[in-house]
């Protein structure tokens, strides 16, 4: 069992499909992490990586993540953003989200729901979702998941089992 978790911090809201274009550029991929994190939402919100803040939650509509198969969750672990909150997930986003050791969950309506700049409480173990001052039910992530997302992400879960050599290592 890998506990509970619980996540706490300050909502930034985006609209309806925001995708993984637009959350990685392009030319942002040529980029060491670091340099390549400065980008995100390079099209929808410049400047945004300067306001976020360790320990904040990205609230999306639907199709959050849709398009290629960017390591965006990576970006976001960068900037220190805690977890995503949408309404509805690219299901291969969501995968890739919990595989870097994201996490997210889907709540319906949530961009109506959650006010930016508020406090969201979200709990992924029990399935529930608290902002301004209201309690939604959310799907709690299973124990595979939560399991993925303790170890720091599918490679380190991977790598803590011996099942994959550590990143550098020789054979």
């Amino acid at each position: 069992m890998s506990g509970e978790l619980v996540v706490t911090g300050r909502a930034w809201v985006f609209g309806d499909g925001i995708n993984t274009d637009d959350m990685y550029p392009g030319f942002a991929m040529r980029l060491p992490l670091d340099e390549a994190a400065r980008h995100v939402f390079h099209a929808s919100r410049p400047g945004w990586p300067d306001l976020v803040r360790p320990g904040d939650i990205v609230v999306a509509g639907r199709n959050f993540g849709l398009g290629s198969s960017r390591p965006v969750p990576l970006l976001f672990r960068e900037l220190g953003v805690a977890a995503l909150v949408a309404e509805q997930f690219n299901s291969l986003f969501f995968r890739n989200c919990v595989n870097y050791g994201l996490p997210a969950a889907t709540l319906p309506d949530a961009t109506k729901l959650i006010e930016e700049g508020e406090t969201v409480r979200v709990d992924f173990s029990e399935g529930s979702l608290e902002a301004g001052g209201t309690a939604h039910p959310i799907a709690p992530l299973p124990e595979l998941l939560r399991s993925v997302l303790a170890a720091g992400g599918l490679f380190p879960q991977l790598e803590a089992a011996g099942k994959l050599r550590p990143a550098g290592s020789r054979a």
